[in-house]
């Protein structure tokens, strides 16, 4: 599985890369068919101003989780939760 990492407006250091590959490395146990992982990292002006984009491409479907936070990691841990229901959700419909 392929994570793609694009940081907006500025340079993610290699630490936040490698939390990044840990935490949505895991999601292939949720569903054996991820084809690749997208993650666009933003810098928001308001008060908690990191934003991470998490898009998850399975066969015949896209899911798309976006959360804001204080830190990338955080908001990384929380798009990774809720991903983790999705897939877990997703591969539910598929096997019926």
């Amino acid at each position: 599985m392929e994570i793609k990492v694009q940081s907006i407006k500025f340079d993610a250091d290699q630490k936040l890369l490698d939390f990044i590959d840990k935490k949505l490395g895991k999601m292939s146990k949720f569903y054996d068919d991820i084809i690749r992982m997208e993650v666009d990292l933003s810098l928001l002006a308001d008060h908690d101003n990191k934003n991470a984009k998490v898009r998850v491409f399975i066969p015949g479907n896209e899911l798309v989780v976006e959360r804001n936070s204080d830190t990338f990691e955080n908001a990384i841990v929380n798009c990774a939760g809720v991903l983790k229901d999705l897939l877990v959700s997703a591969k539910e419909k598929r096997n019926n």
